[in-house]
C-alpha cells in the first residue's frame, strides 16, 4: 500500500486512514472513551494497537454530521506483523507462495526497504478489521454506561455493540487514485477485452475477484452455445428434430465447462495466494444466541445453544414454510396457464395484430411476478434462517442458499416443465423460455445497478454534481469523503450475484436445444453485466472489506447439481423428439427404458470425466507438495538444532 493522505492519532502518530467506524451518536461517553482505548492499547494487553483519530466536522457546511465518527489505521510494523497473524500468502523469491512471516520478510520477491507497496490497501483494511474483530472483554461485566449490554470473558467486543445498536458500521474507505485507474480499466471505456482481474482482486479481495472471474468465465464458455445456436435458430427454427444434437451438445457442455472452471479457479487462487491458505478457526456468527458454556476448542465462555432446539426449528416450521411457498408458487404458474389458454382462445376466433400482440401478455406478467416472489421470499429466508440461530456463518450461509435455490429453482423453471413434458408444446415453450429470459434480464439490470445508482445520485443530489468529477478524479477533503462513502449502500455480498447466474445457466443448460438464442441472449446480458457490476461496485456502493477465497464455494455444487439436471431434461427433451419416437411406434415403454438407460450412461460419463479431469492442475499440485516437502524438512531441521542445543542450555 502506497501511503496517501494522513491524519494524526491522540498521541501525534500520523497514520493513512483506512476503516471508517460511526458509533450511534447518543452513545454514552465512557464507552467511546473504553473503546477507543481497547483499540489503541498493546496486543498483549488485548487491544488492537491501532491508531485512531476522531473525523473532524468541519468542512461540511450546513450539512449536520454525526460527530462519533473515527478513522483507523496503523504503523505499518503492526500491518506486517497482522499479515503474519491472518496467514497472508505472497510470493517467494524462488517463485513459490509462502505463509508471509515478519521474521524472514525480506526473502519475499516484492518486500523492498521497509516493505512501502508489499502490501496492498485492501490487505491492510482486512487486517484492521481481523484485528477489530478479535477484540474480547477481559473482566468486563458490561459495556461501560450500558449496564444492560453484559460481557463476558471472550466475548467479542465489537459483535456486541453492532448487535445492540451502539456500533453502527464499520467500512473500509476508497482509494481515490486506485478507483480512478481500476474504473478506467474495467467499466468506465467500453471495450471488448479481458477483466483488469489481477486490479479487482487486488482493490476488492478475492472473493469479489473470483466472482467477476467466474462471470466472464462463463460468458467465454456460452460462446460456442451462441455461435452454434443461430444457425439453428436462423436455418432450423421449426424442425425439432435438428435438436436432438444441440441437446447432446448441451450435455457434454455443461459438463466440461464446470470441470475446467475449477482447474482455471485453482490457478487463479494459487497465483492470489489463497489456495495453499489455511483456514481461520470460525468464531460463532454476530447474531447467535443462547445460555453461556464453555466452548472445548477454545476454552472460552460462548453461548451454546442446543442442536435439538433448532432441529425442531428447521423441521417444524422452516420446512412446512418453503413447502407452503412452493405451493404458492405452483398456484400462480396455473393461474398463469389459464390466462394463456384465455389469451390463445382470444387469438384463435379473431387473429389481429392486437392479439398478436396479447400473446405475450401473459408470460411478461409471469415474469414479473416470478421476480417479485424471489425478492419476497429472499426476505422470508433470512428471517427464518436467522431464527433458526445456526452458530457458524458458513452454515447459516448453506441452509439460506438452500432455501433459496430450491424456491428460485422452482418458481423460475417449473412453468417450463410443464409446458414441456405436461403439455409438450414446443411452441409455447419457446415464447415462454424467450419471454422468461428476457424479462429477467432487464428487471436484474434495473434493480441491481441502475435502481441503486439512481437513488445514490438522489441522496447525494446536493454534492453529486461536485463528487462526479472529484471523487475519482480529483482529491476530496477526508471528511467530506468519509461522510459521503458513509451514507452509500452497504454490497450485502455476491449471494444474488451468483444466483443470477445460477439462474441464467438453468436457462441455458435445461431447455436451450428449444431455444438455441438463450445462449446468446446471456452473453449479452453477462456483457452488460460485468459494466454495471463494476458500475456499481465503485460508484453506488460502500467498499466491501476483502474477503479472502480459494473457490466459489457452496455455488460450485449448486451449479454441477444443475448440470445433472440438465442432463435428465435433454434426455427427456431428445425422448420427445418425433424422430426418436419413429423408431418405437408401438411401444413407448421400450422408449422410456431407452431414454432412462441413456440417461443413466451419460450421467455416468459426466461423473467418470469429474473424476478423470484433476480439480488442481498438475504443476500447481507439484508446487504445493515441494512446498509442503520443505516445509517438513525445515521442521525437522530446526528439531534437530533445539536438540543438539539442550545440552548446552543445560550447561
Amino acid at each position: 500500500m502506497k501511503r496517501g493522505l494522513s491524519v494524526s492519532d491522540s498521541d501525534g502518530h500520523a497514520f493513512t486512514p483506512l476503516v471508517v467506524i460511526e458509533l450511534a451518536e447518543d452513545i454514552k461517553e465512557e464507552a467511546v472513551a473504553w473503546l477507543l482505548n481497547r483499540m489503541k492499547d498493546k496486543q498483549q494487553h488485548g487491544g488492537a494497537e491501532l491508531l485512531v483519530d476522531q473525523l473532524p466536522l468541519e468542512g461540511q457546511g450546513d450539512q449536520k454530521g454525526n460527530p462519533n465518527m473515527f478513522v483507523i489505521g496503523a504503523t505499518w510494523q503492526r500491518l506486517l506483523y497482522g499479515a503474519e497473524d491472518v496467514g497472508l500468502v505472497k510470493e517467494f523469491n524462488d517463485g513459490s507462495m509462502r505463509g508471509f512471516t515478519y521474521a524472514n520478510k525480506d526473502n519475499f520477491r516484492d518486500f523492498h526497504g521497509d516493505g512501502d507497496g508489499f502490501l496492498s490497501m485492501a490487505e491492510c483494511q482486512y487486517i484492521i478489521k481481523h484485528g477489530l474483530d478479535i477484540l474480547r472483554a477481559k473482566d468486563e461485566t458490561h459495556i461501560p454506561g450500558y449496564p444492560q449490554v453484559k460481557l463476558y470473558p471472550g466475548k467479542s467486543i465489537i459483535r456486541r455493540m453492532q448487535s445492540k445498536g451502539i456500533l453502527l458500521q464499520i467500512f473500509p474507505l476508497h482509494e481515490k487514485e486506485g478507483l480512478k485507474k481500476l474504473s478506467l480499466s474495467w467499466y468506465r471505456k467500453v471495450k471488448l477485452s479481458y477483466q483488469p482481474l489481477d486490479d479487482i482482486r487486488q482493490y476488492f479481495g478475492e472473493s469479489l475477484g473470483l466472482y467477476f472471474a467466474f462471470l466472464e468465465y462463463f460468458t467465454f464458455a456460452l460462446a460456442p452455445m451462441a455461435f452454434i445456436g443461430i444457425p439453428y435458430y436462423l436455418f432450423a427454427w421449426e424442425d425439432y428434430d435438428k435438436y436432438v444434437l444441440f441437446a447432446v451438445f448441451n450435455l457434454v457442455w455443461s459438463t466440461v465447462i464446470l470441470e475446467v472452471w475449477k482447474r482455471y479457479s485453482a490457478s487463479l487462487a494459487y497465483s492470489w495466494g489463497t489456495l495453499s491458505r489455511k483456514k481461520a478457526f470460525e468464531e460463532p456468527r454476530p447474531g447467535f444466541h443462547g445460555v453461556l458454556g464453555l466452548n472445548p476448542v477454545t476454552g472460552r465462555e460462548e453461548p451454546t445453544y442446543p442442536n435439538a432446539k433448532r432441529q425442531l426449528r428447521i423441521y417444524l416450521v422452516s420446512v412446512p414454510f418453503v413447502l407452503f411457498c412452493l405451493y404458492l408458487s405452483l398456484h400462480v404458474m396455473m393461474i398463469y396457464f389459464d390466462m394463456e389458454v384465455w389469451v390463445m382462445a382470444l387469438h384463435d376466433e379473431e387473429p389481429t395484430v392486437g392479439t398478436t400482440l396479447l400473446l405475450f401478455i401473459p408470460s411478461i406478467i409471469y415474469a414479473v411476478v416470478i421476480e417479485a416472489m424471489n425478492r419476497l421470499y429472499r426476505y422470508a429466508a433470512e428471517f427464518l434462517t436467522e431464527w433458526e440461530n445456526h452458530r457458524l456463518e458458513s452454515s447459516y450461509q448453506n441452509h439460506l442458499v438452500l432455501k433459496v435455490l430450491v424456491f428460485n429453482f422452482l418458481n423460475c423453471f417449473a412453468s417450463l416443465f410443464y409446458i414441456a413434458f405436461v403439455m409438450q408444446d414446443m411452441a409455447l415453450l419457446r415464447q415462454s423460455l424467450a419471454t422468461l429470459l428476457i424479462t429477467s434480464q432487464i428487471l436484474n439490470q434495473i434493480m441491481e445497478a441502475f435502481l441503486p445508482y439512481w437513488l445514490q445520485k438522489r441522496r447525494n443530489k446536493k454534492i453529486h454534481k461536485r463528487v462526479r468529477k472529484t471523487m475519482v478524479d480529483k482529491e476530496l477533503p477526508l471528511a467530506e469523503q468519509v461522510k459521503l462513502e458513509a451514507d452509500m449502500s452497504t454490497y450485502l455480498g455476491t449471494f444474488d450475484d451468483y444466483l443470477e447466474l445460477f439462474l441464467l445457466f438453468g436457462y441455458v443448460s435445461l431447455f436451450s436445444c428449444v431455444y438455441p438464442l438463450a445462449a446468446v441472449l446471456v452473453v449479452l446480458n453477462n456483457i452488460t453485466e460485468v459494466y454495471s457490476d463494476g458500475l456499481k461496485m465503485c460508484r453506488v456502493f460502500k467498499r466491501p472489506f476483502s474477503e479472502p477465497a480459494s473457490d466459489i464455494g457452496v455455488w460450485q455444487l449448486a451449479f454441477e447439481t444443475m448440470s445433472v439436471i440438465s442432463v435428465v431434461t435433454n434426455c427427456a427433451l431428445i425422448g420427445m423428439s418425433p424422430q426418436v419416437k419413429a423408431y418405437f411406434p408401438e411401444s413407448e415403454t421400450q422408449l422410456i427404458l431407452l431414454v432412462v438407460a441413456v440417461e443413466h450412461v451419460l450421467l455416468a460419463f459426466k461423473f467418470i470425466l469429474a473424476f478423470v479431469i484433476p480439480d488442481i492442475p498438475k504443476h500447481i499440485q507439484i508446487k504445493l507438495a515441494r512446498l509442503e516437502f520443505q516445509s517438513m524438512e525445515a521442521l525437522k531441521k530446526r528439531k534437530m538444532l533445539e536438540a543438539a542445543g539442550t545440552p548446552n542450555k543445560s550447561e
